[in-house]
């Protein structure tokens, strides 16, 4: 993949974890982390890329999980949905007060609040420029965040899924716990699921393996990271079809 001042991703879509918009605080919003959000996908659209976003609700759900402990499956999942939602409102309004244009498709219906999810609409707003915010997963439960990126991705027929954390790729074991975890570069999605890496769940693996999706986890914590991953620089871990090493 060469690298320079041009993106080499015609489209991406990113997958935004809801703790990453509530940075040191326990859960919720944080302003100034998404103020820096914002200023990085304003890099991203002024060489060219367009974006799509889907978003997680870790950051709500979190200070209502405690609730939510002992509930039915499918409801407390509906209730995540609904929580990525309110985050996708409010990072759309972040860009929008910032002068990027931006709008909310939601897999579950929510008119007048949000438009409901359109494929052939979110693609000529990608195509105009504005930054489609995908909220409501995919709309069923029992299937997580990860797994409505990496549809949504294939749907909007995106050159790559970036999966946007708080770590810096993907290591042989958790590195805040382990100092000798080491950070794969590349990887193959067999090799993701049969080492259980964690890097998205099974079902957001196998899509992405299936249709040949490249996928790169890197932190969205590193200033310009995002940037760095659309203009082809070597950024946290790609995962790729290939051989296994």
């Amino acid at each position: 993949m060469s690298t320079g001042s041009k993106p080499v991703y015609r489209r991406v879509l990113l997958k935004l974890s809801g703790e990453a918009l509530m940075g040191d605080d326990a859960y919720g919003i944080n302003r100034d982390v998404v103020s820096r959000i914002v200023g990085e996908i304003g890099d991203v659209l002024a060489v060219g890329t367009q974006l799509a976003i889907v978003i997680g609700a870790g950051n709500i759900f979190r200070g209502v999980s405690g609730s939510a402990e002992g509930m039915d499956r499918a409801t407390a999942d509906y209730m995540g949905m609904l929580a990525t939602v309110m985050n996708a409102m409010a990072l759309q309004d972040a860009l929008v007060s910032s002068g990027t244009p931006a709008v909310v498709q939601s897999a579950i219906r929510m008119e007048p609040v949000v438009d409901s999810y359109d494929r052939k609409s979110a693609i000529r707003h990608l195509e105009s420029g504005t930054v489609v915010i995908f909220g409501g997963g995919t709309g069923n439960p029992f299937f997580t965040t990860d797994t409505a990126a990496s549809l949504r991705g294939l749907e909007i027929d995106a050159d790559a899924v970036f999966k946007a954390t708080k770590v810096d790729g993907v290591y042989t074991k958790d590195p805040v716990k382990h100092k000798d975890a080491e950070r794969y570069d590349v990887l193959t999605y067999n090799e993701v699921l049969e080492k259980q890496l964690g890097v998205m769940d099974a079902a957001a693996i196998a899509l992405c393996r299936d249709q040949a999706m490249p996928l790169r986890v890197f932190s969205i914590n590193r200033s310009g990271s995002l940037l760095r991953v659309v203009l082809g620089e070597d950024e946290g871990t790609l995962v790729q079809s290939g051989e296994q090493s």
